[in-house]
């Protein structure tokens, strides 16, 4: 990374926080609120350095707790239309993977899932760090989490929902991990540079109405 670069992180119930100089870390912050991003998000910044001031924004685009994902969002488009900067985005697996490669070194195929919505889990297959694709973006989809639990199968299981997953019967070990916005830097150029758009891993949950009870109510 070259510039002054601002990570905002709160797609998760951490609230994670960067600011980069080229590729060191001059500040950050990172703790576990579960909730109450809204209210903790922009006096995190302002307490940063120069209140945050930077030439570029990372934000995580999600998958992760839908109120998160926006809250994130909106502080990163309006300081970027602020202060004149670009923003993009980033996935929340992908960084969890990139963590998990780092500290857990694994050497087979792991599995990172993420706690999502409506008793599913946000989840992707990922490589080890020798895997051609270790780079790329990973594909995600969210799963109901006995069906994941009864057909997956790998060895380590990495992220929030991984001890959830264990419990309902997945076989392999669970290590929980959740985004840490000082870990940027494990990612590849493509991973770090996606639209600054929301990810939500799952549809809508409303649907359209019958016509016959849509025909009831008119």
């Amino acid at each position: 990374m070259s510039g002054r670069v601002l990570v905002i992180d709160c797609a998760t119930p951490a609230l994670s926080l960067a600011l980069f100089e080229g590729p060191d870390c001059i500040a950050g912050s990172h703790q576990e609120l579960g909730r109450g991003h809204a209210e903790a998000l922009l006096p995190a910044i302002a307490a940063l350095p120069e209140g945050g001031r930077c030439d570029r924004i990372l934000v995580n685009v999600g998958p992760g707790s839908f109120t998160g994902v926006r809250v994130g969002l909106a502080a990163a488009v309006a300081l970027g239309m602020a202060w004149q900067v670009p923003v993009e985005g980033y996935g929340c697996l992908d960084l969890v993977s990139a963590m998990a490669r780092e500290r857990l070194a694994p050497t087979t195929p792991f599995a990172v899932v993420m706690i999502g919505g409506h008793g599913e889990l946000f989840w992707a297959l990922a490589g080890p760090a020798t895997a051609p694709d270790a780079g790329a973006l990973l594909e995600v989809r969210s799963t109901p989490v006995a069906e994941l639990a009864a057909s997956i199968d790998v060895p380590l299981l990495v992220g929030s929902g991984a001890r959830q997953l264990v419990e309902a019967g997945a076989t392999g070990e669970a290590f929980a991990l959740l985004p840490d916005a000082r870990e940027i830097g494990l990612l590849s150029q493509a991973q770090r540079s996606r639209p600054p758009r929301p990810v939500y891993g799952r549809g809508a949950d409303a649907r359209p109405m019958e016509p016959a009870l849509r025909a009831g109510r008119e």
